[in-house]
């Protein structure tokens, strides 16, 4: 076998080239060389699997609060705990769920025409149920006992309240509140 076509022998390495030399203080970077190429793009990876989504996330737990003790309060202040308990219930849900009145349009709503209210929080609570997969307790049509039978001893403001209000309790109860 010749040199050159010696299988074991190894061909000369050339000469690699000098680094540039280090710019000095005060100096600018020199441009870049014109027509280089661009700086390769990093190698996408394997991504590691996502999570499945858990639902819509909840935020602040609501108060339970005692029908009994709502009725009396509303007797003892001529109707005026009705306002202040659709404010509140109306803005815990808000807070809950990111969706429905809120406290302030609630509140508005009450006091100007307040006939819808019953309507607005027995679907707003259906709704907080319906979010998590369960069977709606009540709804919109549940306003219907105030509406209907309102005029007749407040049998019916009472029963809409009695549903409304437990299903209401019974919710925040599931998600974790004492009461």
């Amino acid at each position: 076998m010749t040199e050159s076509n010696d299988p074991t022998g190894s061909a000369p390495e050339p000469a690699a080239a000098p680094p540039p030399p280090a710019p000095e203080a005060g100096t600018p970077a020199p441009p870049p060389a014109p027509y280089s190429a661009p700086p390769a793009a990093p190698v996408p990876t394997a991504a590691a699997p996502l999570a499945p989504m858990a639902g819509p996330a909840d935020g602040p737990i609501g108060q339970v609060r005692s029908t009994g003790t709502c009725v009396l309060l509303t007797i003892v202040t001529l109707g005026f705990y009705t306002w202040y308990w659709w404010y509140k219930t109306h803005d815990e849900m808000k807070q809950h769920t990111g969706n429905g009145l809120g406290g302030p349009v609630a509140l508005i709503l009450a006091i100007f025409v307040g006939i819808v209210m019953p309507f607005f929080s027995s679907s707003e609570v259906g709704q907080l149920y319906e979010r998590k997969g369960r069977p709606k307790p009540v709804s919109g049509t549940t306003g219907l006992w105030y509406l209907l039978l309102g005029w007749f001893f407040f049998v019916g403001a009472i029963v809409w309240f009695v549903k409304t209000n437990g299903a209401l309790n019974e919710y925040w109860r599931s998600q974790g509140a004492q009461g």
